[in-house]
């Protein structure tokens, strides 16, 4: 699995009609604390248990199938989640299921948190002033 930033991932979308973006955050997350434009909303886990939910691989996988024609393994695949931890655990899904141009977007969407604990000061894609929306 590939490593890259917010920045990185921007410039990816950007460049690339077939990347696809999925935020695995909880829905909760993705429609009150925000996301990028075009993001797909795959959770991985959701509230109050936050147990991973199975098929997550068959579900990116059904989401793909609509979005391109033709086999789905080699679609840029960007996975993002708060601060990069989840994504990457989705990520190792997804390779582990065939997909092969898999990327951890690291710092995630509100990135680390800084000495008050507050997020978005430091790191990710909401500190670099890449494009974002709410619900």
């Amino acid at each position: 699995m590939k490593e890259i930033r917010p920045p990185e991932a921007w410039a990816i979308l950007e460049a690339d009609p077939k990347a696809t973006l999925i935020d695995v955050r909880s829905r909760m997350e993705f429609d009150y604390v925000g996301h990028a434009p075009n993001a797909n909303n795959i959770s991985w886990a959701e509230p109050p248990d936050w147990k991973v939910i199975p098929g997550f691989a068959d579900r990116v996988r059904a989401l793909l199938s609509k979005q391109h024609d033709g086999p789905v393994e080699e679609v840029p695949i960007l996975a993002i989640c708060r601060s990069g931890a989840r994504s990457r655990s989705a990520g190792q899904v997804l390779l582990a299921a065939g997909f092969v141009n898999v990327y951890n977007v690291l710092e995630g969407f509100e990135g680390e948190r800084d000495p008050d604990k507050h997020r978005g000061a430091i790191n990710g894609w909401r500190f670099y002033g890449l494009p974002w929306e709410q619900s």
